[in-house]
């Protein structure tokens, strides 16, 4: 797979950390990061990015909300969310806003991986 461009959203300092070090691995880059999902839209615009992984609980404006935002203006975006055991329930919400898959927290490189390739698949 191509190196992608990512914008990762995540009100934690540290899982944003994981989550670049982990891209970094796989090759991917972290182009910008915010730590909730209020700027998530105008970061998108900003940076264009390939993909987006978004935390689901956040402060402010939450994680489905920032992903309703986001492809109300741009349907053609790839999201991932991002979620801690225990919230698999609203994890539906996540993926009837519009997002292409997710990974549960903590986040295992072979998951996100799976995940990448999924949310990167045509919209066929």
């Amino acid at each position: 797979m191509a190196s992608l461009n990512v914008l990762v959203i995540d009100d934690s300092p540290m899982t944003i950390k994981i989550m670049e070090a982990t891209l970094d691995q796989l090759g991917h880059k972290v182009v910008a990061s915010e730590l909730n999902g209020t700027n998530a839209l105008e970061t998108y615009r900003a940076f264009s990015p390939d993909l987006v992984t978004m935390d689901i609980v956040m402060p402010e404006v939450d994680g489905i909300e920032a992903t309703k935002r986001i492809l109300a203006e741009f349907p053609d975006a790839r999201i991932v969310m991002v979620t801690s055991h225990g919230q698999e329930m609203i994890v539906q919400d996540a993926m009837n806003a519009g997002a292409r898959g997710y990974v549960t927290k903590p986040i295992t490189t072979d998951a996100l991986e799976k995940q990448i390739k999924l949310a990167m698949q045509s919209n066929d």
